[in-house]
């Protein structure tokens, strides 16, 4: 498995989903999304696997900001994506191609 995590240090669920790996002693890759946003490839990846909608956290203040509400292309969605971190559900777990936004336990175990 090559996990990798996208969150942030704050983020609750980010910490939990951090814990999971590391109480079954799996090897993770952890990325803080406000150091470091997903690049245009990754997002794409992320993407196919759980949709675009999933990725964007629209209770985050950063979604009233933008008014991402009210923007129905997804071109532009995934541009203001990609320069706004804090947009992103988090956390973002990954492994190869497959990917969970959120705490998803249950979807993990099956990455085995």
């Amino acid at each position: 498995m090559n996990i990798q995590i996208f969150g942030t240090k704050k983020c609750f669920d980010t910490k939990k989903a951090e814990r999971y790996f590391k109480e079954r002693r799996i090897k993770y890759q952890f990325v803080d999304l406000k150091q470091k946003s997903l690049s245009k490839g990754e997002l794409n990846s992320i993407k196919s696997a759980v949709g675009l909608k999933e990725l964007i956290d629209s209770k985050s203040k950063e979604y009233t900001r933008l008014n991402m509400a009210n923007i129905r292309t997804p071109d532009v969605k995934e541009k203001l994506l990609l320069e706004n971190p804090k947009l992103y559900r988090t956390p973002i777990v990954r492994n190869g191609r497959k990917a969970t936004v959120g705490y998803k336990p249950e979807i993990w175990k099956e990455w085995d």
